[in-house]
């Protein structure tokens, strides 16, 4: 299983699936699973009956996991998708953009 770095809060873009090219905001990873749910991504309908919340019940939009391998890290300099290299620097882990070499 390969390491994520991927994480809550990041901007990444979407690589691959119907929603290509779209970038989003991370609301959740899902470490187990290797997915993470993106805002305004992979958006899906669900039924759902009549509750407190949801009085009218119906159907809701919400955005489904989309697997970590789709999706790649905006680069906050350029604003371009870039891969991730990963360095410890006095015992703490940073993560650096390959495309202008920054901390992320």
């Amino acid at each position: 299983m390969s390491k994520i770095r991927i994480k809550k809060g990041d901007n990444v873009y979407v690589l691959a699936g119907e929603d290509k090219g779209k970038t989003g905001r991370v609301l959740q990873v899902l470490r187990d699973k290797n997915r993470a749910i993106v805002e305004g991504i992979n958006m899906v309908t669900k039924a759902t009956k009549p509750t407190a919340q949801y009085p009218q019940g119906g159907l809701v939009k919400k955005e489904a996991p989309i697997h970590i391998s789709n999706l790649n890290l905006v680069d906050p300099k350029s604003g371009k998708p870039t891969r991730i290299a990963i360095k410890r620097e006095n015992g703490k882990v940073v993560r650096i953009s390959k495309k202008s070499n920054q901390e992320i």
